[in-house]
């Protein structure tokens, strides 16, 4: 094993991919001559030139349209948004041509491309570079939406994403390309759809994924110091949904909190939600909590930021509601 930074597993996973597969390449704005905005392509244009390396104007509605035409001539893109939030310029490609070309084409042509770049909220950003597009993009059949929260699955997942023959957003954060962890030397791969259960518990489970779960083990260490054991589950994709990891969960722990980075209303959690009532609504001993953000805008204000966000305090206040404590 090695220790490297969240960056340098986005880096990694790419590179290896692309020195395997000539039909990769990466298309962004200030993928090249910048080693990328956040440092992810770092190295990159060195190594594989200006060809498989491209700086792209600031323009997504463009590159993604390229990327999408590309795909559909036997080439295997990687797009990089400089944030999701710049995605909206592009979602014409995203959702009415990578998502459908496959069932409008009758199968004769596949989208194997990956949208990635951060998502969420990343500090002070103010309300247009704060949002959390995961449930919108998991809304829209064809696509798969990927949220690694650490750098092991990162890079695992990214490479599975690139190898995928349909369009799959990978979806990262601003705050965790400083991320430090641990990834074996040689090659590895981790399946799509399938969550992770991170930690074992017995008394209630907590769902969530991104960088928000971080919140949900410094709750459970809290709460573990009052005799309350939590079991938590990462997501890691949205889409496809991993409902059996979290319906086995429910039905040994009885009850179910979801943690999302997220406005409330049609969220992931509300997804989850209407799953568990439907296929364990007997196994639950307590109604469902979701905790997301404030159902507004991101402030800019440090403080009201703050009180925007969810935390561990709201995770352990939901848990206790749940356990009636």
């Amino acid at each position: 094993m090695k220790t490297i930074q969240f960056r340098e597993a986005i880096c990694e996973a790419m590179s290896e991919e692309m020195r395997r597969d000539e039909s990769i390449y990466l298309i962004g704005e200030e993928v090249a001559e910048y080693n990328g905005a956040y440092k992810a392509s770092k190295g990159m244009l060195d190594e594989f030139g200006a060809k498989r390396v491209i700086d792209a104007p600031i323009a997504e509605l463009g590159f993604a349209g390229i990327a999408v035409g590309s795909a559909m001539n036997g080439n295997r893109p990687i797009v990089e948004f400089m944030t999701f939030n710049f995605s909206l310029v592009g979602i014409d490609q995203i959702i009415n041509n990578a998502a459908k070309m496959r069932q409008m084409s009758g199968g004769q042509f596949n989208i194997p491309i990956v949208f990635r770049g951060p998502t969420a909220s990343a500090g002070q950003l103010a309300a247009t570079h704060s949002q959390a597009f995961e449930s919108w993009y998991a809304n829209c059949p064809g696509l798969k939406v990927v949220v690694p929260s650490n750098v092991y699955d990162a890079k695992g997942l990214l490479k599975s994403a690139i190898r995928d023959n349909d369009p799959v957003i990978f979806m990262e954060s601003e705050q965790m390309y400083g991320d430090k962890g641990e990834v074996p030397e040689g090659e590895y791969t981790l399946p799509l759809g399938v969550a992770d259960v991170k930690r074992e518990g017995t008394d209630v489970t907590i769902v969530s994924f991104g960088k928000i779960i971080k919140e949900a083990f410094i709750a459970a260490d809290e709460l573990a110091k009052e005799g309350i054991s939590c079991e938590i589950i990462d997501l890691r994709t949205v889409r496809p949904l991993d409902y059996d990891t979290i319906l086995a969960s429910v039905k040994k722990t009885n009850r179910l909190v979801i943690l999302e980075e997220a406005w409330p209303f049609a969220s992931v959690a509300s997804e989850i939600t209407y799953m568990v009532q439907e296929k364990a609504f007997d196994y639950l001993d307590a109604p469902i909590q979701r905790i997301t953000t404030a159902d507004t805008p991101a402030p800019y204000s440090p403080a009201l930021l703050k009180e925007w966000l969810p935390n561990a305090s709201d995770v352990v206040k939901a848990v206790k509601k749940v356990a009636y404590k």
